[in-house]
């Protein structure tokens, strides 16, 4: 009797451990009874199930993340997904789709229109399921594309090296242009400068010889006016004395002094003539007695 109560414990331990199954956080429990799919929907937890009859499948409704790109997945609508694509819904809506679109175009913005183009398949054949985003990683390339597109960007890089290093060269004979020709400015303005400065002291020194002569001038001038003050102080002096002279002639010779002097003059003559003829000569006294001496000594020298 224990033995037969053993086994059936055993039994129901065996039916029960078969039947317990247990649904992650994130995913729901969907169901199969001979192939169909039940409309039951188990929450996450543990769960209990007719063992051999009815299987059972964890469908992620969280955001999911395949292995070649992301695909976050919606909550709402698994029934539907589940029933028409079975749990595996991602590999026609997803994964087929995706190789079929990335064979249709190829651009900068593959990643948008791969988005857009699953998404509007989405939402026809299974809505509630929305693509959040799409990330196409590097595809691989065959070998012999691989090394003729290597030498390609090599050569691109050496072209751009080239034509970097040439307008390297173009910018140093630019600046090289730039500075000779700033020095040349710069001697142009030192040599305006220095003869500006020359010709500044040359008037400096035009002024000063100028300013010298006018005082040379001036000094000339005022000896001038001097010298002729002078000369005319002494002429208004002479003039002075010659017209003072003859105011005291006017003065002193009254007729009456000059009949005075007449005879004295007449007083003093040894001869007076008498006469229609008047001797062409007059002497004075002594002349005339020099004048007599004369005569007689020559007179005497004769004789002897």
């Amino acid at each position: 009797m224990s033995g037969i109560l053993l086994g059936v414990f055993a039994g129901l331990s065996i039916i029960t451990m078969l039947s317990l199954h247990h649904i992650e956080e994130g995913h729901v429990g969907v169901y199969f009874r001979g192939g169909a799919l039940l409309t039951k929907v188990s929450a996450p937890g543990y769960h209990l199930m007719v063992p051999f009859v009815t299987t059972y499948k964890s469908v992620q409704v969280t955001l999911q993340t395949d292995e070649a790109k992301n695909v976050p997945c919606g909550t709402s609508g698994v029934y539907d997904i589940v029933k028409n694509y079975t749990v595996d819904y991602d590999k026609p809506l997803i994964f087929n789709k995706v190789h079929h679109e990335v064979n249709q175009f190829c651009s900068n913005q593959i990643d948008e229109n791969l988005k857009i183009a699953l998404q509007e398949d989405l939402t026809v054949m299974a809505p509630g399921l929305f693509v959040q985003a799409v990330r196409v990683t590097k595809p691989k390339i065959p070998e012999a594309i691989r090394h003729n597109y290597e030498q390609m960007e090599a050569e691109k890089t050496k072209l751009l090296v080239a034509t970097q290093h040439q307008k390297v060269v173009e910018k140093e004979a630019e600046t090289e242009r730039k500075k000779a020709v700033i020095g040349k400015f710069k001697f142009i303005i030192h040599l305006y400068r220095l003869n500006k400065k020359k010709a500044q002291v040359a008037a400096i020194m035009h002024k000063q010889t100028i300013a010298e002569k006018e005082t040379q001038k001036k000094i000339s001038q005022l000896e001038d006016e001097s010298h002729l003050a002078s000369q005319k102080a002494k002429a208004d002096a002479e003039f002075y004395r010659v017209q003072k002279e003859a105011e005291a002639n006017r003065v002193l010779l009254t007729p009456e002094y000059l009949e005075l002097r007449r005879i004295e003059a007449i007083a003093k003559n040894n001869k007076i003539f008498y006469g229609q003829d008047i001797p062409s000569a007059f002497f004075h006294s002594s002349e005339v007695a020099v004048a007599q001496s004369a005569p007689s000594d020559k007179r005497q020298s004769t004789a002897h």
